[in-house]
């Protein structure tokens, strides 16, 4: 494993961009993959690369990382690596935070070439606007996991963590890690899923027809019932996924370093005129 030459900083990361406009090329879109020394995701990591070598941009929105304690955190090889093919990808490349990842700053945007994003990120493409976001904020039925969100994400806390030796954030980090699996364990499923209510909430406040988001590790497309699609893309623990946009048509992606599957595709186009045509 070697020493990460990065330092920590705990001041917030610089928000560059508040919205953005789709391309005429594809996007791709992944969350969740999870990077740790035991799951380095080396031989998927590779697929995707050799996927995003073709895209026009590449949306990671959240949890890159198993955890990030800061960015002197020490990579192992493998992982170095991956982060290497990821700076080296010629499409552009968008940052989010997730739950675990929420310490990243600039430092290790700068390594692999990739702008931050705000909680919620609003994509204009073709007359309309889509959203991208984690996903967390929208369990709002979790009470405990989102007061202790607003907790971890202050400034106090940041400076604070930040302040303290490697060895006592990265022991910080493995407990809090074991503390919430421990917890997601004897939580009722319904709480850990995003709210119906939240997510339209949110989609008409932004007037999106389409959000896309990941932390809740249930990958699937929601067609709802007044025209609006909601895209789930998966945890990377026995397949990467991604979510890949290209005009109008959406395609939900499961795949290795061997084959792909498109699990679900939804086309934008037919989805909103569905909708209109729906009797009131």
């Amino acid at each position: 494993m070697r020493q990460n030459a990065l330092l920590p900083d705990c001041s917030q990361v610089q928000i560059k961009l508040s919205v953005g406009r789709i391309p005429v090329a594809e996007i791709l879109v992944i969350a969740d993959i999870h990077l740790s020394p035991a799951n380095p995701q080396t031989d998927t990591f590779a697929a995707l690369i050799a996927r995003a070598a073709k895209a026009d941009a590449l949306y990671i929105l959240g949890d890159l990382f198993d955890y990030w304690v800061g960015d002197d955190q020490p990579l192992p090889d493998a992982i170095g690596h991956t982060l290497d093919q990821l700076s080296a990808l010629p499409c552009k490349k968008y940052f989010q935070a997730g739950n675990r990842d929420f310490l990243v700053g600039q430092n290790l945007l700068d390594r692999i070439g990739a702008e931050y994003l705000p909680d919620v990120f609003p994509l204009a493409h073709q007359g309309e606007t889509m959203l991208l976001c984690h996903g967390d904020t929208l369990c709002t039925d979790d009470h405990a996991y989102q007061a202790m969100r607003l907790q971890l994400r202050s400034a106090a806390f940041r400076c604070d963590f930040l302040g303290k030796p490697l060895a006592e954030r990265i022991a910080i980090a493995e407990g809090l890690r074991a503390r919430s699996k421990t917890e997601s364990s004897s939580k009722p499923e319904d709480i850990m899923d995003v709210n119906p209510a939240a997510v339209s909430a949110l989609m008409q406040s932004e007037g999106s027809k389409l959000l896309i988001h990941g932390h809740t590790h249930r990958p699937a497309i929601h067609r709802l019932a007044d025209g609006r699609v909601r895209v789930v893309t998966g945890d990377w623990s026995t397949h990467g996924w991604l979510v890949a946009l290209n005009a109008n048509v959406i395609t939900l992606e499961r795949f290795d370093s061997s084959s792909t599957e498109i699990v679900d595709r939804v086309n934008l186009s037919e989805s909103s005129k569905t909708a209109r045509e729906t009797p009131r």
